[in-house]
């Protein structure tokens, strides 16, 4: 069973502001697919805490990250930034086939920056934010992921942070909600200042 993380990339939905709906939404999609989905980790629209996230999510022994929001073009769509920031080699034809599928339904979809890179043995995805836009991309990739990891070195190939990226900070999580069939739904809290336990575990 393939180890997989889901990342939500929002300014809102990480203070509290709106609700996470299309995290929730990617992990019904891996659970149904069979993935083992550890916890859903939301972040602000920031390449630094998402750059640790990954980092922080790969060195978890999971093999698959899936973020969602901060693909478009606005100033603070910075998610795909962040993942080139950590991972080493990009795979140009996910995010042809995500944007090809994306404008059978909206001529927007050309905006779109969703795309997939990977680092050691790990294969990251980025999705739009909308939680139909989410759900519609990895829909049209997601029957790649187990070749490509398959392609991938095996584990411990998996990466550590470099001089040149940014070492993994320490993140405090909270749990942010419960729902079926999830293990943990976590979310960083602002003050990344102090040490940090690991995520605690709630069963669904």
């Amino acid at each position: 069973m393939i180890r997989a993380r889901i990342i939500t990339c929002s300014d809102a939905a990480s203070r509290g502001e709106r609700d996470d709906r299309s995290g929730p939404a990617v992990r019904e999609l891996l659970l149904a697919r069979g993935y083992d989905v550890d916890v859903i980790a939301i972040v602000p629209d920031d390449v630094e805490r998402i750059a640790t996230a990954i980092l922080d999510a790969i060195g978890h022994g999971n093999r698959l990250i899936v973020t969602t929001g901060g693909t478009g073009v606005a100033p603070r769509d910075v998610t795909p930034e962040a993942t080139m920031r950590v991972c080493e080699r990009l795979i140009p034809g996910f995010g042809e086939l995500m944007r090809a599928t994306s404008l059978q339904k909206t001529p927007t979809a050309a905006l779109s920056r969703a795309q997939a890179a990977t680092r050691g043995a790990a294969l990251v995805v980025n999705l739009p934010g909308s939680p139909r836009g989410a759900v519609e991309n990895l829909e049209a990739v997601v029957h790649l992921v187990p070749h490509a990891l398959r392609l991938l070195p095996e584990p411990p190939g998996m990466l550590r942070h470099s001089p040149q990226e940014p070492a993994p900070t320490p993140v405090r999580y909270q749990i942010a909600a419960s729902a079926p069939r999830a293990k943990t739904v976590v979310a960083p809290l602002a003050d990344t200042t102090q040490p940090s336990p690991s995520p605690r575990t709630r069963s669904g």
